[in-house]
């Protein structure tokens, strides 16, 4: 009998002490006179993010929608029992990307070089770390050499014509979403990687099925994910959790390694990513010549980037710049299929600027293509790749105008998707109008009420790079054919409840013509 009462005992001493600690935890922001949205037993409000019911960016506009109605500046979640400063005000988060970046320099990500090398990339690195590295890398995305990489780029082009012109010969419809995918796959092998992928050719090469995977959500994929917002960051360096699986990790350190030999053995020079980065690792800086090593530049240390961080960069780049470009350019031939005026007049740009370089594709006459370039920021404003953009309060920071204190460690996520589908900003939101990105309306509007990229000192830094080839691919694309929308496509379009970034959910199938 008394060690029945003991047991139970202990399990009420149990219950009441878990009971009482997330009522704690979870009155957070209100000890801080912060709005926050009500939370629920251990998911917070994330539950159905988790559950893959929704997309990260449409449940954060959610929240952006209600802090909104409520006339807050900013408000507060709960990410499992993680505390989420949510910012609404366009200042403010001003203040946070760019003011203040100071107190907001890191992402909060996971990094482990020594058991997870591929972490160790420039998106996720903090600190020192990450300043050192961004200051290495800014040459390598400069106007003169996006230039030197972009018939490499173009070249890829040739590939996307001929499988869209087997289409329109068979009066057939192509998922646009998986075409964009294997351009974007070859593009970003060629010019990262100095590797033919030939994903066009075949949808199964190796490189198209290691892409796939990377973003395809397993068991473990979102179990690891939740590791990552439950668990703190140096409880998982200290037990040596891994990121990036262990196949992906193998398959790409075993293609840069043999990349990297080969070139350095041989002295190879190509005009691509790859070529700027063994620069970096053997000279420790950029050049325009054509030399991997040079005599006088060798032995400079720390200065250099080591092979791992060769693979990581490379990494980084792949991932962010195949998937990104090629939702991008799914989601505006998807527009365009809807808007044939649109379509109409962006094709005449194309060949109208192309008529004055006979008829090449050259960086500069892509350059001129502003209307071009306005369907896009339209398409990037309406379906914004990186939905969510995430920062953490690295050292205390006063809320200006108020006496509240975000606390050191404290994570902040800016609803981009939300401020871009925002009415005050944009009239009817669910409307395409590439006029939105006019000189005219651009002044008008807050500077960050278009976040594509991010902004501040953390802005991508491939972003120009991502956005050319965006162009190149959808100018190819729309002066060779008309895209009009098939009945295979489910609309309205869902985005992808487990994707990371913004992408449809189902295939996105449209009629290609050919234009005589």
């Amino acid at each position: 009998m008394m060690l029945s009462l003991t047991i139970t005992y202990i399990l009420a001493a149990v219950v009441a002490s878990i009971y009482f600690f997330q009522k704690w935890i979870y009155s957070y922001w209100e000890r801080r006179g912060v709005k926050y949205m009500e939370p629920e037993f251990f998911y917070g409000n994330v539950r159905d993010m988790i559950q893959t019911k929704i997309f990260s960016g449409d449940l954060f506009k959610r929240f952006y929608d209600d802090l909104k109605s409520r006339k807050v500046k900013y408000g507060g979640i709960y990410a499992f029992f993680t505390p989420v400063f949510i910012p609404i005000d366009l200042d403010l988060i001003k203040s946070i990307m760019l003011k203040n970046f100071h107190h907001f320099v890191n992402r909060g990500g996971y990094v482990n070089e020594e058991a997870d090398p591929l972490s160790g990339h420039l998106f996720s690195l903090e600190d020192e770390k990450w300043r050192n590295l961004r200051t290495k890398l800014t040459p390598t995305f400069t106007s003169g050499k996006l230039k030197m990489m972009f018939q490499t780029l173009v070249a890829c082009t040739s590939g996307l014509e001929d499988i869209l012109s087997e289409h329109s010969i068979l009066q057939d419809a192509v998922d646009i979403k998986d075409v964009s995918a294997r351009f974007t796959t070859d593009a970003i092998g060629s010019v990262a990687f100095g590797i033919d992928c030939n994903s066009l050719k075949n949808p199964d090469s190796e490189f198209r099925q290691w892409g796939k995977g990377i973003f395809e959500q397993s068991i473990i994929g979102k179990l690891r994910g939740i590791l990552l917002m439950t668990l703190p960051n140096n409880f998982l360096h200290a037990i040596g959790f891994k990121v990036i699986n262990r196949t992906t990790s193998d398959f790409l350190m075993n293609v840069v390694r043999k990349t990297v030999e080969y070139r350095e053995e041989n002295n190879v020079y190509r005009k691509d990513f790859m070529h700027l980065l063994l620069q970096l690792k053997n000279r420790s800086k950029v050049s325009d010549d054509a030399n991997i090593t040079k005599e006088e530049d060798k032995n400079k240390g720390s200065d250099t980037l080591t092979f791992n961080e060769v693979a990581a960069q490379c990494f980084v780049f792949f991932v962010a710049g195949f998937e990104t470009s090629a939702t991008t350019m799914t989601f505006a031939l998807l527009e365009l299929s809807l808007n044939q005026d649109i379509q109409d007049k962006l094709r005449q740009e194309i060949n109208t600027v192309l008529k004055k370089h006979d008829m090449q594709f050259t960086y500069d006459s892509v350059m001129e293509m502003k209307y071009l370039e306005k369907v896009i920021d339209e398409t990037l404003r309406k379906h914004s790749a990186l939905a969510v953009l995430q920062r953490v309060c690295t050292k205390p920071y006063t809320i200006p105008g108020t006496d509240i204190v975000l606390e050191k460690g404290t994570a902040v996520n800016i609803p981009v998707l939300g401020i871009h589908r925002d009415p005050e900003y944009y009239p009817e939101p669910d409307k395409f109008d590439p006029e939105r990105f006019n000189e005219e309306n651009k002044a008008r509007r807050h500077p960050f009420a278009y976040m594509p990229f991010g902004e501040g000192p953390r802005i991508c830094i491939g972003a120009r790079f991502g956005l050319l080839q965006t162009k190149v691919g959808i100018a190819a694309i729309i002066k060779n054919f008309k895209v009009t929308l098939n009945d295979k496509t489910k609309t309205p379009i869902r985005y992808s409840p487990s994707a990371a970034i913004t992408g449809v959910d189902e295939e996105v199938w449209l009629n290609v013509t050919k234009i005589q």
